[in-house]
This record gives structure tokens, C-alpha cells and sequence, in this order.
């Protein structure tokens, strides 16, 4: 049952653009003093947390002062650059300010995919949280590309982050979105979408509702989440897809409260998922 994740010592959050920057494109200093504040206090609670933040290009782009985003890769590597450093400057300052020391890890998908560089990876994220540091992990944007016989993007940081969460061995992920779980339709289109309170298995069904043809739910965001879920389900980790607009919620979620979309391999709750 859902009260069986308080018992989760190793936990990976995700944190997207969206819920780290303001829709007129400034920075939610807010939600990240709260996001900070919840993971320095699992901290304390004697939990392990990794955190996977997105927000390079949005943060340096507000940096600055872009009145768009850039379109030539160039371009947005550059602002990348910039955008991480000051990233990890607001991170620090936060975490700083509650006594946990932050460790930036940036990734590319070759290092992942030779053995010698991924156990380098990760012993360096074991060691950091040994040390009671917090990793923030993000893809190395300022270099990743997608070429044929060279590829080093993970495609998406939903994806980096189930990637994570196998490299560390976390028992759970904990995705924050902008929307509060997986919907059988967009609720934004459609009110009256029912919301998945726990799925067991990624299905071709699921992936057409996500986004597949014929569906009017058809964002690629959300197919990534179905292929992060899917990735942890084969690891034998749990994720739950949520809001974070309140990042307070993660505290909800590991004392065994229904929010958001579950995904485990075994069925936790006894209400019938055949409808929803």
C-alpha cells in the first residue's frame, strides 16, 4: 500500500522547468526556497535525496534577458552555460542557508552507456550522499548532442532522471510536473478527466492516451513520463508523477496520502485502476 513509502530511504526528485520558473519567464524563488526546504528536511529525517533539475536554458535565459528562447543549438548551449552556473548558485544559497552542501553532477549519455565512466558516476553520486552533500544532477546541455555515431543526449531529463534512480539504486522517484498525474485526457481540454491513481504496467493504451495518434492528450511530455515510469517498473523502483507547484506535497506523498499517479509493479491499492 501507498504507506509502505514512508519507508523509502533513497529518493530521486525531478524538478521541471516549469515548476522552477514563473509562465512570464522569471524565476519561482519561492518554489525553490520550498523545494530546498522540503529535501534539507528529509534530509534531517535520515532519508537520502538526489535531485534531477531541469531549468539551464529557462534560468539563463531570464539571466540574460532574453526576450525568447533561443533557436540555433550554439545558441542554446551558450545560454545553457550561463543559465547552469547561475542555477546552482540559487540551489546553493538555499540549501546553504538550511546547512546541507550541494554537489553539481552533469551528465551525457555516452558516459552512462561505457561501464568504466559509469561506475565512476556512480561512485561519485554514492560518495556525495555518503558525505551528506546533495547531488543536483542535470544533462550537460553546454555539450550534449545528437549525432549519428555521437550521441550524447538523454533526450529529455524525465528520462535522465529514471536513469538516475537506477544509477543510485533509489527506491522511489518522485517526479514534479505541472500537472497532478497521468489523465485518461488533458484536463485541460477536458474537465471531466478522470486521473490514474495507480498504474501496474506501461501499455500500448496508456502510450496512445499519452500522446499517441488519434488522442488529443498529444504532448510529448507526457510520453516521456510514461517511458521514465516504464524504465523505473523494469528496475523494480517506483515513481509517482505529480504537481510541483506545492513542493510541501512531497511530505503528503511518503506518509502514504493518494497523490498524484503511482507507478509499481505490484498493485498497491485495492481500488479497481480498470476504470480509474
Amino acid at each position: 500500500m501507498r504507506r509502505t513509502l514512508k519507508n523509502c530511504k533513497r529518493i530521486v526528485i525531478k524538478v521541471g522547468t516549469s515548476t522552477l520558473m514563473h509562465a512570464n519567464g522569471n524565476i519561482n524563488l519561492r518554489r525553490i526556497e520550498s523545494l530546498a526546504m522540503v529535501l534539507s528536511e528529509l534530509r534531517n529525517e535520515g532519508k537520502e535525496v538526489v535531485l534531477v533539475s531541469s531549468g539551464a536554458i529557462g534560468v539563463g535565459a531570464r539571466k540574460l534577458r532574453l526576450k525568447e528562447r533561443p533557436k540555433s543549438i550554439p545558441e542554446q548551449q551558450a545560454v545553457a552555460a550561463v543559465g547552469q552556473s547561475e542555477l546552482m548558485h540559487i540551489y546553493s544559497k538555499f540549501f546553504g542557508e538550511l546547512g546541507y552542501t550541494v554537489g553539481q553532477v552533469l551528465l551525457t549519455r555516452d558516459v552512462i552507456d561505457y561501464p568504466t565512466s559509469r561506475e565512476n558516476v556512480i561512485n561519485t553520486l554514492n560518495t556525495l550522499i555518503e558525505q551528506g552533500i546533495i547531488p543536483i544532477v542535470n544533462e550537460n546541455d553546454t555539450v550534449s548532442v545528437d549525432e549519428i555515431e555521437h550521441i550524447t543526449k538523454f533526450g529529455d531529463n524525465d528520462r535522465l532522471s529514471a536513469i538516475v534512480a537506477r544509477l543510485v539504486d533509489a527506491s522511489l522517484l518522485i517526479m514534479l510536473s505541472d500537472i497532478n498525474g497521468f489523465y485518461e485526457s488533458d484536463p485541460t481540454q477536458n474537465p471531466l478527466a478522470k486521473m490514474f491513481h495507480e498504474i501496474n504496467a506501461i501499455t500500448p493504451n496508456l502510450e496512445m492516451l499519452a500522446g499517441g495518434k488519434g488522442s488529443d492528450f498529444g504532448t510529448g511530455g507526457m510520453l516521456t513520463k510514461l517511458a521514465a515510469a516504464d524504465y523505473c517498473l523494469k528496475s523494480g523502483q517506483k515513481m509517482i508523477l505529480t504537481n510541483g507547484e506545492n513542493p510541501k506535497l512531497i511530505f503528503d506523498i511518503l506518509d502514504g496520502k493518494k497523490i498524484g499517479t503511482l507507478f509499481a509493479e505490484s498493485k498497491e491499492i485495492k481500488e479497481d485502476m480498470s476504470g480509474v
